[in-house]
């Protein structure tokens, strides 16, 4: 097994290149162009290219920055520990969409990242949250005018 196989920026890369091409290949199907301005093919098209093309870069500096006589750092599962549980706390943000709504999971999730995940104080958690949670809610209800989840406990 190479050295750069045992870094984790190089499967990474990998699975955010197979990732990219997946968008891709199934945005291609979509409007591209309506007319109205861009179809629902155009963001996914660009994401998925955008992401193929620095995942490439990724697996391609790993490659040639690897180092055979560089001393490998053992596998740290704390780190992968931490990023399943940032996973799973977004997992669990949108499947909690349609119940509690955008606001609250948004800021739920926010506030476990910056609270729990980089264990940052309460205070300045809350005010991340709280901020993040209006400013996106103010983004797309106000200025894009597009209706963000409410959420079934929260309807009349």
């Amino acid at each position: 097994m190479n050295a750069f196989t045992r870094k984790g920026d190089f499967w990474a890369g990998l699975a955010l290149a197979a990732l990219g091409i997946y968008i891709m290949s199934q945005a291609w199907g979509w409007n591209y162009m309506a007319e109205d301005g861009p179809g629902a093919g155009f963001f996914p098209r660009w994401y998925g290219g955008i992401m193929l093309v620095l995942s490439v870069f990724l697996v391609a500096g790993t490659v040639l920055k690897s180092d055979p006589q560089a001393k490998q750092k053992a596998f740290q599962w704390g780190e992968l520990g931490r990023a399943m549980a940032c996973w799973l706390a977004l997992a669990a943000c949108v499947a909690a969409l349609k119940f509690i709504g955008f606001m609250l999971a948004f800021g739920l999730l926010t506030w476990f990242i910056i609270a729990i995940m980089f264990g940052r104080p309460q205070r300045e958690a809350l005010a991340y949250a709280v901020g993040g949670a209006v400013g996106f809610y103010a983004l797309f209800s106000w200025a894009l005018e597009l209706q963000l989840p409410i959420g079934t406990l929260f309807q009349k």
